[in-house]
This record gives structure tokens, sequence and C-alpha cells, in this order.
């Protein structure tokens, strides 16, 4: 027969366990309160001081326009007059944006392109392809207030004293006269 504790010796037994117990919780309560209390002063003391806001390139108020056929900036030929136009942009700190002629590919399709964008924000207007140069050789002089620019070989400006003509060829060239003429156009930002 197995001698059962009773009394006052087991419940002592079972006091000293339960406080045994209720030790080890406090110890591990404790440890992993203080595991949390180092890792947010490590996390405070170690995290990078607040990095520097990212820079926006601010644009001056002024913007310079390109109407191209329905290739786009993708066109050959539209190519060197954009990357004329961006490095303008990085120099004047000008706005540049570009429209395409969507359908047919006429000077009267073409017009209501121009129309918009000479009725936008665009101080300046670039053209380049067959139905946007036709377009704006044609209706240049129904928009004064805006300066106009025809990128293409043996197109005249007419009248309109409001109209460049750009004739270079090569690339190159063309996006050099293209970035001289816009620069030109929209003026240095230290004049504002």
């Amino acid at each position: 027969m197995t001698k059962r504790k009773g009394g006052r010796d087991g419940q002592r037994t079972q006091d000293h366990q339960d406080g045994q117990r209720r030790k080890r919780i406090a110890l591990l309560t404790g440890g992993a309160g203080l595991v949390v209390v180092v890792a947010v002063l490590l996390t405070v003391v170690l995290w990078p001081d607040d990095p520097e806001e990212p820079r926006a390139r601010e644009y001056r108020d002024v913007t310079a326009c390109l109407l191209t056929g329905s290739a786009g900036v993708t066109d050959p030929a539209a190519a060197p007059v954009w990357a004329g136009m961006q490095d303008a942009s990085l120099q004047t700190r000008a706005r540049v944006q570009f429209l395409e002629v969507n359908g047919p590919q006429t000077a009267d399709n073409a017009a209501g392109y121009l129309a918009s964008l000479a009725g936008s924000q665009c101080q300046l207007v670039l053209a380049v392809g067959e139905a946007p140069t036709a377009a704006t050789a044609g209706d240049a002089t129904r928009y004064p207030q805006v300066d106009f620019v025809l990128v293409a070989e043996g197109q005249s400006a007419g009248d309109a004293g409001n109209v460049t003509v750009v004739s270079d060829t090569g690339p190159a060239a063309v996006q050099q006269r293209v970035r001289d003429l816009v620069a030109a156009a929209v003026g240095d930002p230290a004049d504002d």
C-alpha cells in the first residue's frame, strides 16, 4: 500500500510547486519583456536619420509641345525633335509634352490636334511629319499668341511671323537646333 501524504505536508509541497511555477513564468515573462525593450531601444538608436525628401523636379510655368504623326516620338523624324525638347527642358525646367495625330494623316485632321495644343498651355508648338507640318503652316496665323517650329526639309514659314522652320538634316543637327530654339523661346529660369 502506498502511503499518501496528506494534511499540511501535502499542501506545502503543492504550494512549493506552484511557487516554483510562478517564478518560472515570471522569469520568462520578464525575460520576454526585456527582449522587447532592448529591441525597441536598438531600433530607435540604430534607425537611420530621416532620409532626404525625394527631390521632385520643379518645372516652370512654361510648356513646349510637339505635334507628331501617328507614330509619335518613335518616328525617326520625331525622335531627334523630342530629344532636343527634353534637352531644353533639363536646361530651362520648362515642361515638354507631345501629341500624336490619330486617324487619317491629313492636314485637316491634324488641324484639330494643332488647335488643341495652341488653345492649351503651349507657348511653343513644334510640328514634325507631313500632316502636322502642313496643318501648322496653314493655321499658324490663327494663333498669334503661340510660336511655332516646323521641322521639315523644304517647308516654308509663309507669311506667318510666328513660325520658324528647321530644315537641318541629320538627327544630331536637328536635336541641337531644336534644343536651342526651345531654350530661346522659353527663356532662362533665372529670368522668372
